[in-house]
This record gives C-alpha cells, sequence and structure tokens, in this order.
C-alpha cells in the first residue's frame, strides 16, 4: 500500500490567527488546538488519517521564531465551487489575503494571493465541486 497526503504543515507567528484565516477559506474546523500549534480539516471527513482512500488534507500551523523571508516552494491550491474566480478572489481579500508578485506574466488564468502571514497561494478559474 502506498502512502496518502493526509496533512500539509505551516509554519508561522500566529497559529490561532492563520488557522481562523484558512477555515474560512476551505470551510474547515479546529481540530485540535494546543499551545503554539493549530490543526484544521474538514468537518465533512473527521476521521482523516484513519479513512481509507483519498481524504481532504489537514492543516497544521505550528508557532514558530523566525518570519518568512522568500517565495514558497510549495503552496496551495484553491478552487471556487460556489462562485466565480472574480467573486472568490474578493471574498478572500476582505478574509484578509492579499494579492502577491511571484513573477507571474498576467496571462495566468490563476490568482496569486498571500495570506496573512504572506504565504502565497493560487485562486485557480475552473470551478470544480
Amino acid at each position: 500500500m502506498a502512502s496518502k497526503f493526509t496533512e500539509l504543515a505551516i509554519d508561522c507567528a500566529d497559529p490561532h490567527g492563520l488557522a481562523r484565516f484558512w477555515c474560512s477559506v476551505l470551510e474547515y474546523e479546529v481540530q485540535e488546538e494546543e499551545g503554539g500549534f493549530v490543526a484544521i480539516g474538514s468537518p465533512a471527513v473527521p476521521e482523516g488519517k484513519t479513512r481509507l482512500g483519498p481524504v481532504p488534507p489537514t492543516l497544521t500551523f505550528a508557532r514558530v521564531p523566525e518570519d518568512k523571508t522568500v517565495k514558497n516552494r510549495l503552496h496551495i491550491d484553491v478552487n471556487p465551487t460556489d462562485r466565480e474566480q472574480d467573486e472568490e478572489v474578493r471574498r478572500l481579500l476582505d478574509l484578509g489575503a492579499r494579492h502577491a508578485d511571484v513573477g507571474q506574466t498576467g496571462d495566468e488564468s490563476w490568482v496569486i494571493l498571500a495570506d496573512p502571514e504572506g504565504n502565497e497561494f493560487c485562486v485557480l478559474a475552473g470551478r470544480h465541486p
């Protein structure tokens, strides 16, 4: 049997604040919280790791002392499921995201944003439930 992708670990300065942001983006909920660590996941699949087959990944946020200094080598892509891309971008900007420039040409079908701590992510144009 192969491994399955169950979680993405994100270092940050404010685990609780970043968890709140991503809960709003993904309609996730806090699953675990302890000191400088917060884990969030889909309420539809709370058993994640023990479930056979694919699962929506958990995001974990851990407090670290150093700041983010360079472009992410790994990033999250999100796909709006109930609205168009421009409407989703506006919603995410209202939640605290901001536009990010990572050298895009302007011809991309995706929009690059950064979360409140500067972690880049893409909002894709296609709607896929």
